[in-house]
């Protein structure tokens, strides 16, 4: 008999195999594929019929595990299409290796049998309210969003939700934005529920992954913590998804197989007909959206647990409190700070950049030191030594010639967090002090930090955004922004939205275990309303104004954007073939065609970028369309094209 049988490659269809093997669909088979054997799965429809005749390759084996599901493999073809993914790159990050097949010694998962006295956490009247909305509907596909103040206890309410699922016998995912927070996050779930969670994410190693591919298959896993790809688990009874920080725009995967983590996550319960809880303080623009709508039910925590005060905000007028030669901080920013460090609290200076300073420039030549394979700046980072790209990880060291060959004689122009913190050690010298940023929080000492901080044994923070998310420090209490000016800069049309929700969060680290805390910003522009804005208690405001605007603009989400990224090496190359591409568009698709223009970025990696923009209705299947149009665009050799839908940035 003739199957069909997708593979986990860049194929858009299944292939046909003969086989004398009893199957159905959602088996998982032993394939030849090429010149190696693959685990491939059969699927629910054949390729299409070619002219010409191939001979039929034979299924090696059926594996003896359990088939993976139908709606499972629905969800997987719809994920294809509304990606404009290939059917068989979707089930590559489903499938881990051949290897992911092997069999498992059960001892492998006594881990997470591991059985300990949880805690007790006390629900106040508030919580239990939401909790009551959060458990209605839950046997069947629903999106609820619990919103609530930063520190109201939002992660305990949703875990007694999933409780309740695990206890009626099914599995739950829980997906978190950065892997920077699964120590802290792991440390908080253990507590509650008095069992381990499966970890994944791409530190993990490809052991433990294995264990948890087969354990969650068997259904020997009962709760799995992870970033994006942990969606595409082989889930046996998957009973409920949260997706905690909903509006990060983390979930977004911008490289390889673009897709919305979020958004597909959605897609995933609908498909599976279980319900999901987005979770934040400050819901996405998308979110806000469907409330309005209708389309998702929501909950709002509005008091700190026990009662526990908002930080209060206080201006520093920069034009009168002038910053001295080669300072960043305020002598009216340092009076403060120091009155609450005498106090026992805690400090944060915030600058959400990298590194000792974003450009290096030779006083000599006048040369700024860009990166050789991006059009971007090189960023000094004076702990190692080196200029390095955020980009594509060019490094370089700090000599270099002028071209009349002297040695160039560099000045490091504008703050980056190493630079604040010398500044911050020679002011304050007598408290311990750390950077908190992606360099430093990525290692595996990174809990050991945490344990310091949490301890009080750290008394001054340096950190970036990294900082803002979900981390509890009970003795911060103080919050200094320095660069609030800069953050309200840019072309993004997400920016009011991203600051509101970064400063947002950022302010929730602040007093969260019920003493005053005060968080001050630095600004030049008093008359800006960007501190106002994110200042405000309730971010249902900014997001009715943020909404009536994107509606008076069809801007998403009341319009569908689809980017193309063409990329070549060849600068004139890809010119060309950007306007051939435009034309071919709007020859063939009934839909507002933008552009070509060169990407802000316009070289990242070596490679030259433009930039196609598709406007299109909400309710225009403009994918299908897309993709069959695509399919017969011949692009030159040495052109690339990637498809982002639903685009969140324009770099």
């Amino acid at each position: 008999m003739k199957v069909a049988v997708l593979v986990p490659n860049i194929f858009d269809h299944p292939f046909t195999y003969e086989t004398d093997i009893q199957l159905r669909t959602g088996d998982y088979v032993l394939v030849p594929f090429g010149k190696s054997n693959l685990v491939g799965i059969v699927w629910n429809y054949f390729e299409k019929p070619k002219k010409k005749k191939y001979k039929l390759k034979k299924i090696i084996k059926k594996l003896t595990v359990n088939s993976l599901n139908s709606k499972t493999i629905d969800f997987f073809n719809w994920f294809s299409e509304y990606n404009l993914i290939p059917k068989g790159m979707a089930l590559k990050l489903h499938l881990q290796s051949n290897k992911a097949f092997e069999t498992i010694n059960d001892k492998e998962y006594e881990n997470y049998f591991n059985y300990f006295k949880p805690k007790n956490f006390k629900l106040s009247n508030e919580q239990l309210k939401v909790l009551k909305e959060l458990n209605s509907n839950t046997d069947r596909f629903r999106v609820h969003l619990l919103q609530g103040t930063t520190g109201s206890g939002k992660t305990i309410v949703y875990f007694n939700t999933i409780k309740q699922k695990i206890d009626k016998g099914y599995q739950g995912l829980i997906l978190i934005p950065e892997i920077g927070l699964t120590s802290e996050f792991e440390k908080k779930f253990k507590e509650y529920f008095g069992f381990n969670p499966a970890i994944w994410h791409s530190g993990v190693t490809q052991k433990r992954k294995k264990i948890i591919w087969n354990g969650l298959f068997k259904g020997k896993i009962k709760v799995v913590i992870g970033a994006r790809s942990a969606l595409f688990l082989p889930f046996n009874r998957l009973g409920i998804i949260t997706v905690d920080e909903e509006h990060d725009q983390s979930f977004k995967q911008n490289e390889g197989l673009i897709y919305n983590a979020r958004d597909m996550a959605i897609s995933r319960a609908s498909f599976e007909n279980i319900p999901i809880n987005l979770v934040t303080a400050v819901p996405s623009i998308e979110t806000y959206a469907n409330i309005k709508k209708g389309k998702y039910s929501y909950s709002r925590l509005l008091n700190r647990y026990k009662n526990a005060k908002l930080p209060v905000h206080e201006i520093i007028d920069l034009k009168k409190y002038k910053l001295t030669k080669q300072s960043w901080i305020s002598y009216k920013t340092i009076e403060k700070v120091k009155n609450h460090l005498e106090n026992g609290d805690q400090v944060l200076f915030f600058l959400n950049r990298r590194g000792f300073a974003p450009f290096a420039l030779c006083k000599k030549c006048l040369n700024v030191y860009s990166c050789p394979n991006c059009s971007i700046n090189l960023v000094y980072h004076k702990n190692k030594k080196k200029l390095l790209c955020h980009y594509c990880g060019y490094k370089t060291d700090l000599i270099r010639k002028c071209k009349n060959m002297e040695i160039c004689e560099l000045v490091f122009s504008g703050p980056g967090v190493e630079r604040i913190s010398e500044e911050v050690k020679k002011i304050f010298p007598k408290y311990d002090s750390l950077i908190f940023s992606s360099d430093t929080m990525n290692k595996k000492s990174s809990s050991d930090i945490l344990q310091k901080i949490v301890n009080n044994d750290v008394q001054i923070l340096i950190g970036t955004q990294l900082i803002s998310k979900g981390f509890h420090f009970p003795d911060l209490n103080c919050i200094v922004v320095l660069d609030i000016d800069l953050s309200s800069l840019g072309y993004d049309l997400r920016g009011a939205e991203k600051n509101l929700q970064l400063y947002h969060q950022l302010s929730g680290r602040a007093g969260r275990a019920g003493k005053p805390a005060k968080v001050y910003f630095q600004t030049y522009n008093l008359k800006s309303d960007t501190i106002f804005k994110i200042t405000n208690s309730d971010p249902f405001i900014f997001l009715e104004q943020e909404l009536n605007l994107r509606r008076r603009n069809c801007l998403p989400p009341f319009e569908r954007f689809i980017s193309l990224i063409i990329t070549s090496k060849n600068e004139k190359k890809l010119e060309k073939e950007s306007f051939r591409l435009k034309e071919y568009l709007i020859n063939n698709l009934n839909e507002k065609i933008l552009g070509p223009i060169n990407a802000p970025i316009f070289k990242i990696r070596k490679n030259y970028r433009n930039r196609i923009l598709i406007r299109a209705k909400k309710t225009s299947k403009i994918q299908i369309s897309l993709s069959l149009i695509l399919k017969k665009f011949k692009l030159q050799s040495g052109i690339k094209l990637i498809v982002d839908v639903d685009p969140i940035g324009f770099n």
